[in-house]
C-alpha cells in the first residue's frame, strides 16, 4: 500500500505538457516548429501527438526515455534552438522529467493542433489574469501593532518566520520621511518643531492630511505618473530633437489632477478618450476647447497619447516605418502604465512568454488607429488645436492693421531719407558724373548695364542702403528705429495665440487595421477589429469593442477601452496602480516588476494584500489619497529602518517588511531640496518649462540656449528666478537631460520609464563637489544662514543643521564644524593675502559656504531612514 501511495503521489506531481512544457516550447521553439504553420523539418511541437509522429528525422519523443528522445537530445546538447541562446539548464531538466515520467498531458488533446494564438486553461490560470477578489483581513495577535489592514496582512507572513514589525521610527525621522514622500521637499525647521511639540494622539495622521492637501503633493506624485506616461518637452527621434512647445499643458493637467484627487478611473478615461468624453471631433475640438473649460481639460488629457517620440515631421525618414513606430510606442506606454504587461512583444509574433497572441496586439492597435491613422497621418504640428477665439482673431487683425500703418509710414520715411541722403552725397561729384551715378542707382540691380555696375562699384559710397543710413543722417536713422519700436509695441498688444497638443479623431469612416506580418507595415495580412486581450476575458467571449459608437461623432473605441479597463472587473489595472503607489512608498512594489505582471515578472510577495488594496481602491471611488492614508498611517510605514540580526538572517532582502528600507532621494527631490534649504526655491506653479542648454563644458544646465561669437559661447540670459523653480517644471529634452538630474538617475525618455534605477556611483559625488549649481546653492545657503543667525559661528552651525537635517547638531558635530570653519577661514585668509583678488569674498563666508556644501552632500541629506 505504501508503494502504491508513493507511486500515486509521484504521478500526481509529474510535469504536464500544458502547464510545464508548452510554455517553454512556445518561447523557444514554436517560431520554427508550429507558429504561423511553420514546421521546419516537418516537425510541429504544438502537441504531444505531433511529437510522437515526429518529422523528417523520425519521432521527437519517446515517452519514458529522455535519452532516446530527439527533443531532449537536441535541447540538452544545444543543437536546438538554432537561433538564440541555449535553454536554461532548469528548463532542460524539466523537459527531461516530463519525458521520464511518461510525457503526460493534463487532458486529452484535440485531433487538430490549436490555432496560432489559441489560449489554454493553463494560460488563463496565471495569477495576474484571475479576477481581483477582496480577501478577509487577517486576525492579528498583536493588536497594538495593527493600525490599518495593511499591518494585518503583513504580520501574518512575518509571524511564520518568527518575526514582527521593528520599533517605531522617531518623530524626526517620520516627518522627514513622509514630507519628502508626499511633497518631494524637506520639512522646514518650523514645521518640524511644530510636529515634535504636538502631543495629540493623532498628530501624525493630521500631518499626513496636511501634506496630502498641499499643492506640492501633485508636483511630487504627478512626476511619478509623468515617468510612466513618457512625458517629454521634445519630439525626439532625430538629433535635432525639436521642442514640443505645448506639452506642458498635459504636465499641468496631471499635477492638478493629483492635487484635486481626481478619481483614477476618470483620470484614465480622460487620458485615453478625453475627446470622446467631450463628444468632439477633430473639426469641433478647437471651438469646444475655447468655449468650455471642462472640454479643454479633457482634450489636454489626451496628451497622454502624444507623449511617444515622434519623428514623422523629420526629413529623410521612411514615413511608413516611422509612423508605425509612433503607434507602437504609444501602445507600449498604454500597456506598461495600465496593464503591467509587455504587450509590444506581440507586435511581430505571438508573445513568447505571456498568452498574448499577435492578433490581440492588433486588436488593441485598432482601438487607436482611427486617431493615429498611418494612411492619413498628421505630424505633431498638424495635431495642434488653437485656443484663439474669433474675438481674439478679430482683435489681432485690428492691431496688425495699426502696426501696418506705422510700417507704411516708416517705409515712406525711409525712402525719403535715403533719397535726401543720396542727393546730399551726390553734390560732392561733378555734374556729368553725378547724373550718371544717380541714373545707375535708381535702376533695379538686375536692370543695370555692365557699365553702370562698374560705375557703382568704383564709387561705393553712393550705395546708400538702410543699413548705413546712420552714417549719412543719424537723426533720420533714430527716427526709423523709433517707428520700428512703435510697430513692435503695437503688435505686442495682440492676444497671444496658444495651442494644445491633443489627440482627436476626424470622424466618418474609420480605417481598417490589418495584422502586420512580422510587424512590417509593408506586409499587411487579415483585417482585425478593435478589442482587448483575450486572456483577460472568459474563454469563447473575447473582449471585443464596437467598431463604431452611433451615439458619438467618433468611433468610440478608445472610450470603450477606457470603460473596460475601469469597469472594476479588469484583473490588472487596479493591481498595477496600487502596486506603483506601494513601490514609491517602500522603494519596491508588492510585485517587484511594476510593468511586468506576466510570466517573466516576479510574483507578488503579498498577493492577498495586493488584492485587498486593489478592491478597496475601486470600491471607494478610485481615490488615491485614501490609498496613501492606508499605507502611510500603517505601523509598517512608521517603522524604524534599524536592522536586527534575526531579521537579516531570516529575511535578508526585507521582502516581509519587518523594517522600513533606507531610501535615497530621487533626482528631482535632490535638486528641489537643495533649492529649498538654500532659500532659493521659486514656488511658482505651472506654465511653460524652464529651458535647458549646454554650458561651456557641454553639460546640460538650466538656461536659455543662446550663443554669441565665432566659437558659439553660451550667452548668459537672466531668467529672473525661473531657474530656481521645481524640477518638474524644467524642460525635459530627450537629447539634453539636465546633468544634475541625470546623475541621480532621472530617466531619459526614449519611450517611457517603467521603474527608475537607483544607483550609487562616483559621478554623483563628483556632481555634488563640482557642479556650478551646487556651488552656487551652497553660497546662497551660507548667506541664508548668516542672515538668519548673525555672525556667531555656533549659531550659524546650529541653523545650518536645522535647515539641512531638521535637527540641532550633536556636541561632537558642533565641535568638529567649528574647528572646520576655523581652519578654512585661516586657509582662505592666507590665500587671499597671497593672491589679492580684485573682489575678495569674506573668508568667514567662504568657510561657511564650504561647510554648507558638505551638508548638502551628506548621506543624512540625501537618504531617508
Amino acid at each position: 500500500m505504501a508503494l502504491l501511495a508513493s507511486a500515486t503521489l509521484a504521478t500526481a506531481a509529474a510535469p504536464t505538457f500544458e502547464k510545464d512544457i508548452r510554455p517553454i516550447l512556445r518561447t523557444h521553439c514554436f517560431g520554427c516548429h508550429g507558429e504561423g504553420n511553420s514546421s521546419k523539418g516537418g516537425l510541429d511541437l504544438r502537441q504531444r501527438r505531433q511529437m510522437l509522429q515526429g518529422g523528417e528525422s523520425g519521432p521527437a519523443l519517446v515517452p519514458g526515455h529522455p535519452e532516446k528522445s530527439r527533443l531532449f537530445q537536441f535541447l540538452r546538447d544545444g543543437t536546438m534552438p538554432k537561433r538564440g541562446a541555449r535553454l536554461p539548464a532548469d528548463q532542460v531538466e524539466r523537459i527531461r522529467q516530463w519525458i521520464a515520467t511518461g510525457a503526460r498531458t493534463a487532458r486529452p488533446e484535440p485531433e487538430t493542433p490549436p490555432a496560432n494564438g489559441e489560449l489554454t486553461e493553463e494560460d488563463r490560470s496565471f495569477w495576474s489574469f484571475q479576477p481581483v477578489r477582496k480577501p478577509e483581513v487577517p486576525k492579528a495577535r498583536s493588536r497594538d501593532r495593527v493600525r490599518t489592514p495593511v499591518d494585518a496582512f503583513l504580520l501574518r507572513p512575518l509571524a511564520r518566520e518568527g518575526l514582527g514589525f521593528g520599533p517605531e521610527a522617531d518623530r524626526l525621522s517620520l516627518i522627514r520621511r513622509v514630507t519628502q514622500d508626499l511633497t518631494g521637499l524637506p520639512p522646514t525647521p518650523e514645521e518640524t518643531a511644530a510636529f515634535l511639540a504636538d502631543t495629540k494622539t493623532n498628530a501624525y495622521e493630521r500631518l499626513v492630511d496636511r501634506l496630502l492637501d498641499s499643492g506640492r503633493y501633485g508636483e511630487r506624485w504627478g512626476r511619478h505618473w509623468l515617468d510612466v506616461a513618457g512625458y517629454a518637452d521634445s519630439d525626439g527621434f532625430s538629433e535635432a530633437d525639436p521642442p514640443r512647445a505645448h506639452a506642458h499643458a498635459y504636465r499641468d493637467y496631471v499635477i492638478r489632477s493629483f492635487n484635486a484627487d481626481l478619481p483614477f478611473d476618470r483620470f484614465i478615461s480622460e487620458q485615453l478618450a478625453g475627446d470622446e468624453l467631450a463628444r468632439v471631433t477633430e473639426a469641433t475640438a478647437p471651438a469646444a476647447a475655447q468655449a468650455d473649460p471642462a472640454a479643454r481639460d479633457r482634450l489636454i488629457a489626451t496628451g497622454f497619447l502624444r507623449m511617444g517620440a515622434d519623428g514623422t515631421a523629420s526629413s529623410g525618414v521612411d514615413p511608413e516605418v516611422v509612423r508605425n513606430q509612433v503607434v507602437a510606442d504609444t501602445l507600449k506606454i498604454v500597456s506598461t502604465s495600465l496593464l503591467g504587461l509587455s504587450v509590444g512583444c506581440a507586435q511581430c509574433h505571438d508573445h513568447r512568454y505571456d498568452p498574448i497572441p499577435q492578433v490581440d496586439y492588433y486588436r488593441l492597435r485598432a482601438v487607436f488607429e482611427p486617431a493615429l491613422d498611418p494612411a492619413h497621418w498628421k505630424t505633431p504640428d498638424q495635431r495642434r488645436i488653437s485656443l484663439q477665439t474669433a474675438e481674439d482673431r478679430k482683435r489681432a487683425t485690428e492691431i496688425e492693421a495699426q502696426a501696418q500703418a506705422v510700417s507704411v509710414e516708416r517705409e515712406a520715411k525711409q525712402k525719403q531719407f535715403l533719397a535726401e541722403a543720396l542727393a546730399e552725397h551726390l553734390k560732392k561729384f561733378e555734374p556729368p558724373l553725378r547724373e550718371r551715378l544717380k541714373a545707375a542707382f535708381d535702376l533695379p540691380a538686375e536692370k543695370r548695364s555692365a557699365e553702370q555696375k562698374a560705375l557703382l562699384a568704383d564709387n561705393p559710397s553712393v550705395n546708400i542702403s538702410p543699413g548705413v543710413l546712420y552714417q549719412y543722417n543719424a537723426k533720420a536713422a533714430e527716427e526709423l528705429k523709433a517707428l520700428d519700436a512703435k510697430a513692435a509695441e503695437i503688435r505686442s498688444r495682440k492676444p497671444v495665440e496658444d495651442f494644445l497638443a491633443v489627440l482627436t479623431e476626424p470622424g466618418g469612416t474609420a480605417p481598417v487595421t490589418h495584422l502586420l506580418h512580422r510587424g512590417d507595415p509593408r506586409q499587411p495580412r487579415q483585417a482585425v477589429g478593435p478589442g482587448g486581450l483575450s486572456v483577460l476575458s472568459p474563454a469563447g467571449s473575447p473582449a471585443e469593442f464596437p467598431a463604431q459608437d452611433p451615439a458619438l461623432g467618433t468611433t468610440g473605441r478608445r472610450l470603450a477601452l477606457a470603460r473596460w479597463l475601469t469597469s472594476g472587473n479588469h484583473p490588472l489595472v487596479a493591481r498595477v496602480l496600487v502596486n506603483r503607489v506601494w513601490m514609491h512608498h517602500f522603494g519596491r512594489g508588492l510585485v517587484p516588476t511594476p510593468a511586468d505582471f506576466g510570466a517573466m515578472g516576479e510574483r507578488p510577495t503579498h498577493p492577498e494584500l495586493l488584492d485587498w488594496l486593489a478592491t478597496d481602491f475601486m470600491e471607494h471611488g478610485w481615490k488615491l489619497k485614501r490609498l496613501h492614508r492606508w499605507i502611510l498611517t500603517s505601523t509598517a510605514y512608521r517603522q524604524s529602518s534599524g536592522r536586527s540580526p534575526k531579521s537579516d538572517r531570516r529575511d535578508p532582502e526585507n521582502r516581509l517588511y519587518g523594517r522600513m528600507p533606507v531610501q535615497r532621494l530621487d533626482a528631482e527631490a535632490v535638486r528641489d531640496s537643495i533649492l529649498a534649504v538654500s532659500g532659493s526655491l521659486n514656488g511658482k506653479q505651472f506654465g511653460p518649462p524652464v529651458p535647458v542648454r549646454p554650458d561651456v563644458h557641454g553639460q546640460i544646465v538650466v538656461g536659455e540656449d543662446r550663443t554669441e561669437g565665432d566659437n558659439r559661447m553660451p550667452l548668459e540670459v537672466a531668467l529672473n528666478g525661473e531657474e530656481f523653480r521645481r524640477s518638474v517644471y524644467v524642460q525635459v529634452r530627450r537629447s539634453r537631460p539636465l546633468a544634475l538630474l541625470h546623475a541621480f538617475d532621472s530617466p531619459v525618455m526614449e519611450v517611457n520609464c517603467e521603474r527608475r534605477q537607483n544607483s550609487t556611483v562616483a559621478t554623483q559625488s563628483l556632481m555634488l563637489m563640482n557642479s556650478a549649481f551646487v556651488l552656487d546653492q551652497a553660497a546662497r545657503f551660507a548667506n541664508r544662514v548668516i542672515q538668519e543667525s548673525g555672525a556667531d559661528r555656533a549659531r550659524q552651525v546650529g541653523r545650518a543643521w536645522q535647515l539641512a537635517f531638521q535637527r540641532e547638531p550633536r556636541p561632537a558635530e558642533l565641535r568638529d564644524a567649528l574647528a572646520f570653519l576655523e581652519s578654512q577661514t585661516v586657509r582662505f585668509s592666507r590665500a587671499t593675502a597671497e593672491a589679492t583678488p580684485a573682489n575678495p569674498v569674506p573668508t568667514e563666508r567662504q568657510a561657511l559656504t564650504d561647510l554648507c556644501q558638505t551638508l548638502l552632500s551628506a548621506n543624512e541629506f540625501l537618504y531617508l531612514d
